[in-house]
C-alpha cells in the first residue's frame, strides 16, 4: 500500500530535511485509526469534501460501476469521508518549499497509478543539492 510504502521511505526522506505530510479526504477519526494501525510516523491532514484537492483540479467522480466494486469491497466513501459526492482526489505528490512554491510534482489520471518513494526521494535529493 502507497501509506506504508511511505513509511519505509521516511528515514531517507527526513535525511533530505524534509518533512511529510499526507493529504486525504478521509474524516480525521478514519484517517488516524488508518494511521495508528498502520504504525504511520507522519502526519495525514483531512482534505474535508476535497477542498484543496478540486483547487488544485486533481479531483474526478467515480462512476456507478467503480462505486458497486467498491461497496462489494466494504469500502464506504460516503461514510469515510464524511460526504456523499463519492469524489477523490489524483494521487499525487508534491515537494513544496518554505515558501508554499510546488518545486516537484508527480500524478496520473489513472488513479491506479502511484507515484513511487523512490522518485520523490531523488527529487528531494536533486532539490538539496
Amino acid at each position: 500500500m502507497e501509506l506504508e510504502a511511505l513509511q519505509e521511505a521516511l528515514t531517507e526522506i527526513r535525511k533530505t530535511g524534509a518533512e511529510l505530510v499526507a493529504v486525504s479526504p478521509q474524516l480525521p477519526i478514519y484517517s488516524r485509526e488508518f494511521a495508528k494501525k498502520l504504525k504511520l510516523d507522519f502526519t495525514i491532514l483531512s482534505d474535508v469534501r476535497n477542498q484543496f484537492a478540486a483547487m488544485m483540479r486533481i479531483t474526478f467522480s467515480l462512476p456507478d460501476d467503480l462505486r458497486q466494486i467498491y461497496l462489494k469491497f466494504g469500502i464506504d466513501l460516503p461514510k469515510a469521508n464524511g460526504d456523499e459526492s463519492w469524489v477523490l482526489p489524483i494521487p499525487a505528490r508534491y515537494i513544496i518549499d518554505q515558501n508554499s512554491g510546488i518545486q516537484y510534482a508527480e500524478l496520473d489520471p489513472d488513479y491506479t497509478v502511484r507515484p513511487e518513494p523512490e522518485s520523490t526521494i531523488l527529487a528531494l535529493k536533486e532539490l538539496s543539492a
